[in-house]
């Protein structure tokens, strides 16, 4: 039987059906847990809606339903013709922080590596991330000058590309960015030491990539990706205004606050 044990699945199926859950929910739970064990990892095919109907002893409908709903939920993917998989992980990016993403995958227990796709001076006006408010407010000197540092480069979870940046630099505040070596540390980190932050303002929103940005990542056009513009100022101005793109399947945003000291 191609795809995962189908069988096994019943006989868990029926033991667990005496206590009145709902059939499309029993299959979700279980396909859940051995997701979530490990038992079934990422990129395992699992049993075909026909094998799962044949083993369970239940309708289409039913198991329709459940592999759908764990689709919505980013459990498995599912691909017309070929079949239902287990999901990738998702990466993990906080929200309301800002951290070098090489330490976020690294904490992982994975390797970080980046593709550095371009690295030099352009014109500011010529730079899709400057804006007239964006310039002017708090820049400090350099920022609306002719020319800005320009970044462009894509980090790997492992083999995985799991995000395309697109930075300016105000050259400035950060004369020496056009010399460093971006594939042994991350823009992030040289950043933090140069500059240190001392205010970051973001955007998220749903986008699709362009035909450029999917090869980069190596996705399709149709795929959903998380958009995240972020401006970070030093105590001289504004540093840095970044785009951050990541494939929706494989990135999540998480973030939260603790108000219980407020007053």
């Amino acid at each position: 039987m191609s795809g995962l044990d189908a069988d096994a699945l019943a006989r868990e199926f029926h033991v667990a059906g005496g206590d009145g859950t709902p059939a499309y929910l029993r299959i979700k739970r279980l396909v859940s847990a051995r997701i979530r064990t490990g038992e079934w990892d990422a990129g395992d095919r699992l049993p075909s809606e026909h094998q799962l109907v044949a083993a369970l002893g239940v309708s289409r409908m039913t198991v329709n339903r459940a592999l759908r709903e764990l689709a919505d939920s980013g459990a498995i993917v599912r691909t017309s013709g070929v079949g239902s998989f287990v999901a990738a992980a998702k990466a993990a990016s906080p929200l309301l922080e800002v951290r070098n993403i090489a330490d976020e995958v690294e904490r992982r227990g994975h390797r970080h590596r980046t593709r550095l796709v371009s690295l030099a001076a352009e014109d500011a006006d010529g730079s899709p991330f400057v804006t007239g408010a964006a310039a002017g407010d708090g820049a400090g000197a350099g920022a609306a000058d002719d020319r800005v540092h320009r970044s462009v480069i894509v980090h790997f979870e492992d083999e995985t590309p799991i995000q395309l940046e697109d930075r300016i630099v105000n050259p400035a505040l950060v004369p020496g960015y056009l010399e460093q070596d971006f594939t042994s540390s991350t823009p992030n980190d040289y950043l933090s030491r140069i500059a240190p932050l001392t205010r970051a303002e973001l955007t998220v929103e749903a986008v699709l990539p362009t035909e450029a940005e999917a090869a980069l990542l190596g996705v399709e056009t149709a795929e959903p990706c998380l958009l995240i513009r972020r401006h970070t100022w030093s105590r001289d101005g504004l540093v840095s205004i970044v785009r951050l793109l990541q494939p929706g399947t494989r990135s999540r945003l998480e973030g939260g606050f603790d108000a219980s000291g407020a007053d």
